[in-house]
């Protein structure tokens, strides 16, 4: 089953928490290959960070907390909070999917 993980970071952590922890969560990302399709920051109209997003395909919810949990950025406070949100992919590389 595909999700989205929308990541919301804190606007109180450390400004270097990113760059200082984003070998580990490359690390991260690349060891869960199978898994994580893309990942990649959000940012805000002024340029400043505003969190991060995971497109994965996984069993459960359950198994996408694990994930999130596991993520090097995770135990910084660099995140502030996240949704799961269940997706259904109908159209990709120009060709409807159902």
């Amino acid at each position: 089953m595909k999700f989205i993980i929308l990541f919301r970071d804190n606007p109180d952590a450390d400004p270097d928490v990113r760059k200082t922890h984003m070998p580990l969560h490359l690390d991260f990302l690349e060891r869960h290959r199978d898994t994580i399709d893309a990942a990649g920051p959000l940012t805000a109209e002024d340029g400043t960070g505003a969190g991060g997003l995971w497109i994965l395909d996984a069993p459960d919810a359950a198994a996408v907390e694990v994930l999130v949990k596991e993520d090097p950025f995770w135990p910084t406070g660099l995140r502030q909070s996240y949704d799961i949100l269940a997706w259904k992919q109908v159209f990709a590389d120009g060709t409807r999917q159902i």
